[in-house]
């Protein structure tokens, strides 16, 4: 029986209006689209579930703050709010702010990989592990074993599995491990948080090695809040001090802002120690890629959003509601019989589409089949956490199996209603129908080298 819905803790001011194509209209769209979501027009998307990221309703106290942002190039008031909120926060002394997640990774990587080391994380997402090959270096997972299985039911599945972490620099050598990440909540695994007790452990392993920690931290927020929820140990300790604790135990940290912060644009890096000498290289690769220190790529009025958005996505009342979205979506799915990685995470539901495809293999990619339906169905776009997003090996270039077969449903912050939630279950569940007749997934035409979800184009296999 579906869970009761956590009623929106805000009222409606402006809306947007959209339009429902035809089921008709919907299959000549996506055609055209070589069978490829990041192609498709928005305006076509009646539920646009592609990425939480950048995608959220930003907050009147924001806006007015837009209005209010200094555009000074150098020094501006709003960089200094930003300073301020992100050193209260983290309790870092070093913070600079980046135009997003991907500029975050592309100005610090560089400056611990390079050709011939490794990174290892709980689990890399596509942009992160794409900068660590553009470094010359390899990624390696490090997910618990429990995250594998998406109908188990555990606690914080996405946790780095820390005796798989030091038998991999073991195996490796401590000096051909550039970097260690974790990455809070831990998309790839399903939106599934980190324990404080493995980022403990995790971090004392790297101290063991003298590798650097660094936290993927675009859902930072919401992690803080299941270790709230759930570890009796922190039920009365405020979120603000659970994010001070967690970003206690790393060296740095990377994000995009665009997720937890609620804004549209707007990225980070935090460096924890005043006196770490890498902040001079921080500086001047931001410089490099991003623009001056004081706005990185950013305009004033993104850095005041950015800076009353930190504090707006701590709050519990907003947190509450916002997972428990995804507890109603999930529990509705339980009602019907459909597979996700369970427990629910905390930015969208992951289906399983292997088990609603067994018979389509991985590189007819299932997750990507789940995708092309869906839009079909309903003009929902979401996206494939399976193996079309994770690619081809690098040095044989033949395609990787990946642990999951995921199509992922990631919900907007503070942008669709409990009705959108029942389109999008009632549309899983009219798939779920004729699943058995959809025989075969698609091939892959035309691929870049890279990051190949966002531009490959596809065809259904006959």
């Amino acid at each position: 029986m579906a869970i009761k819905y956590v009623p929106e803790p805000f009222r409606i001011k402006v809306v947007e209006p959209l339009r429902v194509l035809t089921r008709e209209e919907r299959e000549k769209k996506i055609a055209e689209a070589r069978y490829n979501v990041f192609s498709l027009h928005a305006e076509d998307c009646y539920i646009d579930l592609l990425t939480d990221s950048g995608t959220n309703a930003m907050s009147q106290n924001q806006w007015s703050g837009i209005m209010s942002g200094d555009e000074s190039y150098a020094g501006a008031t709003s960089y200094f709010k930003l300073l301020e909120a992100g050193k209260d926060i983290f309790n870092y002394s070093y913070i600079q702010p980046v135009h997003q997640g991907r500029a975050a990774e592309k100005v610090l990587l560089p400056l611990f990989l390079k050709k011939g080391q490794y990174a290892i994380s709980n689990m890399f997402f596509d942009t992160t592990r794409a900068h660590v090959l553009l470094c010359g270096a390899r990624p390696l997972d490090c997910v618990v074993e429990e995250a594998k299985n998406p109908a188990k039911r555990a606690p914080f599945k996405g946790n780095m599995d820390v005796a798989k972490l030091e038998s991999l620099i073991k195996q490796y050598g401590p000096e051909n491990i550039g970097l260690v990440v974790m990455t809070i909540t831990n998309n790839s695994a399903g939106g599934q948080p980190v324990s404080m007790k493995n980022m403990r452990e995790t971090a004392a392993v790297c101290k063991k090695y003298s590798i650097p920690l660094d936290i993927d931290a675009a859902r930072y927020a919401e992690n803080a809040y299941f270790i709230k929820r759930d570890d009796p140990e922190y039920k009365n300790t405020s979120i603000k001090d659970i994010i001070r604790e967690i970003f206690s135990y790393a060296d740095m940290f990377t994000m995009s802002a665009k997720k937890d912060t609620i804004v549209n644009m707007g990225g980070m890096i935090g460096i924890k120690d005043a006196n770490n000498p890498v902040i001079i290289n921080v500086k001047g690769n931001c410089i490099n890629y991003e623009g001056f220190i004081s706005y990185g790529g950013l305009a004033g009025r993104d850095l005041e959003a950015l800076a009353i958005g930190l504090y707006e996505g701590l709050d519990e009342y907003y947190l509450r509601y916002r997972i428990g979205q995804m507890e109603y979506l999930a529990s509705r799915l339980d009602d019907a019989g459909i597979a996700y990685q369970s427990p629910v995470g905390g930015h969208g539901v992951f289906v399983d589409a292997q088990a609603l495809f067994p018979h389509i293999p991985y590189n007819e990619f299932p997750a990507q089949t789940l995708v092309v339906e869906l839009y079909k169905e309903a003009g929902i776009r979401c996206c494939d956490i399976g193996s079309y997003m994770l690619g081809n090996d690098p040095d044989t270039g033949k395609q990787l199996k990946a642990d999951f077969e995921f199509t992922r449903l990631a919900i907007p912050r503070r942008v669709y209603t409990q009705a959108h939630l029942d389109v999008i279950a009632d549309a899983l569940i009219e798939i779920k129908k004729y699943a058995g007749s959809i025989k075969h997934g698609y091939r892959i035409t035309w691929e870049p080298p890279i990051l190949r979800h966002f531009q490959a184009q596809l065809e259904p296999i006959k």
